[in-house]
């Protein structure tokens, strides 16, 4: 698990896109929701792997739910509900990833030593 995203939103929210540029464009709302669907994955996979770790992380479960919808389409995609998770609700989860990395220091090679 990796935290890249240090800016604390999605680079073209940065840009100053708003919600009607996310629904037009359909490059920045593929890439929002590609993002999205890789960190579902991967808080699914560290549920399973290490669920004590998940359970530290800020609405791990409703992020491995949206990775659901946006993959099996179990319902239409609200694009509000994707645009305020991409601009309001991704501070509380990237400080607490960075937390878990940093805690966990430096990934480990085959041989045991730091990668």
């Amino acid at each position: 698990m990796g935290s890249t995203h240090r800016g604390k939103a999605h680079p073209g929210v940065r840009r100053g896109e708003d919600l009607g540029g996310v629904r037009g464009g359909r490059l920045l709302r593929s890439a929002v929701e590609r993002q999205f669907e890789i960190a579902g994955e991967a808080m699914s996979i560290l549920r399973k792997e290490d669920s004590e770790t998940a359970e530290r992380v800020p609405g791990v479960h409703r992020i491995v739910g949206m990775r659901n919808v946006l993959i099996h389409g179990y319902a239409e995609i609200n694009d509000l509900t994707v645009w305020r998770t991409a601009t309001g609700d991704l501070d509380a989860l990237i400080t607490a990833v960075d937390a878990l990395l940093i805690e966990a220091g430096p990934p480990m090679t085959e041989d045991g030593g730091e990668a």
